[in-house]
Formats: C-alpha cells, sequence, structure tokens
C-alpha cells in the first residue's frame, strides 16, 4: 500500500509541475502571437491516451490514438491539447522551432510570421525561460503557502535533556550522542536539519557544543569536512533522539533479511553494546561496517540472537517503528501571519535553490554518480502515508529542482536554448541550423541516457541492496 501512495503523490506531484512548467512556455508563446500546435503533459510515442482540439467552434476529443486527426489540420491556429504515456516530463510544440519533435520539414520552408523564428531574439528567450521562471515562482509560492497554513516546528535547544542524536563520525572532534549544539558559527539554529545545512552545504565550520555535564567547548571543523561527510555518507549529523528500537519494515534482500530479522522486533544490542536509543543503533552499526555483527533482540518474549553484515554505509537495510521524539517538549509549533509568511517563505525558498546548486557538485564525484537515482528515488521523497503538508514540501522542492536543472546550458534543455539565444543577441547572427540541430540530438541522447542510468541506479540498488 505504501508504493501506491507513494506513487500517487509522484503522479500528482509531476503532472502539477510539468502543466506549469509547460504553461510558461505556452502562454509568452500566445502572448507574442506564435502559434503552438500542441500542448502535451507526458510524452507520447507511438500513441497518446487522450487529445482534444477546438474544431468549427466544438471541442473534438481522440481516445488511444496514434496521430492527430488529419482534419484537425484544418484549423492550425488551435492547439491541440492531450495526454501522453510516457511520464518524462512534458512538452509544447511551437511553430517554427527546433525542439523534441525534431519536425525538419516545417523548417526547410520559407519562415511564416506566426513561427517562433520569426520572432525577435528578446521574445524568443522570454518564452524559453517561461518554464523556468514558473518552476521558481511555484516553489516559492509553495513554500509561503506551507508556513502560512501549516507554520513551523522549531526546536528550543535548552530543553533538550537528552541532547542530540549524533553522527557517529563526529566522535573524532569530541562530539557524541547527548551533546548539545548551541551555536553554529555563533548564530542558534532552529532545527537540527538547519545544523546539517549549515555544515554541509553552507561551509559552517564552528559549532559551540555543550556536553551531558554541563561543559561548554568550541569546536572547529577542518575546511574540506563537507566533501568528508559526503565520502562517509554522513550528510545528516543530528537529529532528534528517540527510542525507536523497534522493526517496522525489513528490506527484501537485505543483510536485515537475510540474517532473519523480523518486523516487531526489538533490537536490544549490537555486538556487545546495549542501546537504548535508534541512535545507538545506528552508531552500533556505524562502528562495524563492512563486518559480520551480531544483534540481539526481543522477539515476542524471547531473546534471539542473529548475525548479519553491515554495508559500507552503516545500515542492514531495516525501518525503525516510529515511537516520537523522548524530547518532544522541546519542539514548538509556530504559526505565521501572512506577511510573515512570505518572508519566511522566500528564504526558504532561496535557501533551497543555493543548498541544491551547492550540493550539486558531488553529482561529479564516483560517489555522486553512483548515488543518482530515478523515479524510485524520487518517489521515496514522498511519505508512505498521504500528509498534504509534506507533499507540498515535497512538490517545492522538485519545482525548484526542475527550475535549475531546466536551466543547465545542455542541448534540449531550455537552458541550451537560451545559450543559442544569447549567443544571437550578442553577434546578431543566427546559429546555423544544422548545428542546431545535431545539439538537439546530442542533447536528447545525453538526456535519456542519464535518465536511463539513473533508473538504472533504482533497479540495481533494489536486486542487490548489499
Amino acid at each position: 500500500m505504501d508504493f501506491w501512495i507513494k506513487a500517487a503523490q509522484l503522479f500528482l506531484s509531476l503532472a502539477i509541475l510539468v502543466t506549469l512548467h509547460e504553461l510558461g512556455h505556452f502562454l509568452p508563446a500566445k502572448l507574442f502571437k506564435t502559434r503552438v500546435e500542441k500542448f502535451y503533459l507526458f510524452f507520447n510515442p507511438w500513441f497518446s491516451l487522450f487529445r482534444t482540439k477546438k474544431m468549427k467552434g466544438k471541442q473534438v476529443f481522440s481516445w488511444f490514438s496514434k496521430e492527430s486527426p488529419k482534419e484537425w489540420a484544418e484549423e492550425p491556429d488551435n492547439t491541440e491539447w492531450g495526454l501522453g504515456w510516457l511520464p518524462l516530463g512534458g512538452y509544447v510544440k511551437i511553430a517554427g522551432m527546433i525542439d523534441e519533435s525534431m519536425d525538419k520539414e516545417q523548417l526547410e520552408k520559407p519562415a511564416e510570421p506566426w513561427e517562433f523564428r520569426s520572432k525577435p531574439a528578446w521574445q524568443r528567450l522570454i518564452v524559453m525561460i517561461g518554464g523556468v521562471t514558473v518552476n521558481l515562482i511555484l516553489g516559492f509560492l509553495i513554500y509561503i503557502g506551507v508556513v502560512f497554513f501549516w507554520g513551523k516546528e522549531e526546536i528550543k535547544s535548552s530543553e533538550l535533556k537528552h541532547g542530540l542524536a549524533v553522527h557517529s563520525y563526529l566522535s573524532k572532534f569530541n562530539i557524541k550522542s547527548g551533546d548539545k549544539v548551541l551555536a553554529v558559527d555563533g548564530q542558534e539554529m532552529a532545527s537540527p536539519s538547519e545544523i546539517n545545512r549549515e555544515i554541509f552545504l553552507r561551509d559552517a565550520r564552528s559549532l559551540t557544543v555543550q556536553h551531558p555535564d554541563g561543559s561548554k567547548e568550541n569546536v572547529n571543523l577542518p575546511e574540506d569536512f563537507g566533501q568528508t561527510l559526503f565520502q562517509e555518507g554522513a550528510m545528516q549529523l543530528f537529529s532528534l533522539r528517540h527510542k525507536s528500537t523497534t522493526i517496522d519494515s525489513v528490506v527484501t534482500n537485505s543483510p536485515a533479511a537475510k540474517s532473519g530479522l523480523k518486523k516487531g522486533d526489538r533490537i536490544t544490542s549490537i555486538g556487545n553494546t546495549k542501546v537504548e536509543f535508534f541512535d545507538e543503533i545506528q552508531a552500533g552499526l556505524y562502528s562495524n561496517k563492512k563486518k559480520v555483527t551480531e544483534i540481539s533482540v526481543i522477539r515476542n518474549s524471547d531473546t534471539v540472537n542473529v548475525q548479519a553484515k553491515v554495508k559500507e554505509d552503516g545500515t542492514i537495510g531495516f525501518m525503525p517503528k516510529p515511537e516520537g521524539f523522548i524530547d518532544s517538549a522541546a519542539i514548538q509549533h509556530r504559526d505565521y501571519g501572512l506577511v510573515e509568511s512570505i518572508s519566511v517563505g522566500l528564504i526558504t525558498g532561496i535557501g533551497t535553490l543555493n543548498d541544491y546548486v551547492a550540493q550539486f557538485k558531488y553529482v561529479f564525484t564516483k560517489k555522486g554518480a553512483g548515488q543518482m537515482g530515478g523515479f524510485a528515488a524520487i518517489g521515496n521523497m514522498f511519505p508512505p502515508a498521504w500528509d498534504w503538508n509534506q507533499f507540498w514540501l515535497t512538490t517545492a522542492f522538485l519545482s525548484i529542482i526542475l527550475a535549475f536543472m531546466n536551466i543547465l546550458p545542455i542541448p534540449a534543455l531550455d537552458g541550451g536554448h537560451v545559450v543559442f539565444l544569447i549567443y544571437e543577441m550578442v553577434t546578431g547572427k543566427e546559429p546555423n541550423k544544422k548545428v542546431l540541430e545535431y545539439a538537439q540530438y546530442a542533447g536528447m541522447i545525453l538526456l535519456l541516457s542519464l535518465v536511463l542510468y539513473a533508473n538504472f541506479n533504482d533497479l540495481y540498488r533494489w536486486l542487490f541492496p548489499n
């Protein structure tokens, strides 16, 4: 059931994002009196699930068709609207433009006044950046709306009686679970996730830490700490502590499954170390990564010992049963008025964009390439139970990612078209049509290869979780 809930959220989110992105191209194109021949949600190779077009004042429909009815060509000024079956995006087919359709026959004819290629370069530029602009604005608006309707949770450090859950990697800097982080680069943080972002993505290196005995210590982290964390797989350095030691689900074919661990087992020790908090389980597994270790659990009323080989990232493949944070009193809910929501939402959106750009550099490492994910990875960003708050937060994040990825200077993406348009505006010369054509082919091959590679990674991780 969890799979279908996540899949439904992914489908709805993509439908919203793709439709509005393409609308960002469609509206300025129509504003500049450019003919838009097709507007499609999802791609339609070989056949379309649904097509409709206004013919002689009436809306005409066609279902599960390979091609548009021939009579639809009689009214070229009316746009054909459709739904494809391949959810890899969507498109608007603008007359006189080299795009995904690769309609070279149209481009061999003299330019018509209603074609994209006959419009001034500045108008074509506005059309091309329209989708990215809409996605950015949409992301900001969603963040504003989420803050206004749901508010935000903030953590009051003084109320953390049990401190924070700390990744084991930080023990070499004398920071351990139970400690509190009072400030990062002199600024108090509202949540553990903010602390993580400041360190991992914003290069914060000075921490003020309070240990369980009340003593305080200033810790300075090395300059290359972000890259080290990424290689160690330790991006989530801090979180709230909870006693979720009961197994809620076990990943198929994972070390946990092969060891015989089952749903409902309560973990009591890792090796010779007893555990009470989930972060202690994580620490025990992390210290034994790539090793076979003994795990003791309570199953019904019996004590059961199993042997499991810990993966390189310090996990064995199970999800704990949510049992709530031990310091729930430290979590304070804050509501915002409309004006405050606009400010907080904009700051959140800008921060999200900056953070994504900052972490994009890790994609070009061996570990980063191996962690690329496709639709399964994106789907897993959504919660297993329908939660509108989390749905909209994830959709806002994806909208900003979509904007950034589309503006990259890669042929076949909006950014690739923008590069050629800027070249034309600077030099006063149109790029060679053959160059545009071959660049489009190259871009499409590159993008398709990346999509296949990312989804292959998903499949590989599912088949070989070790």
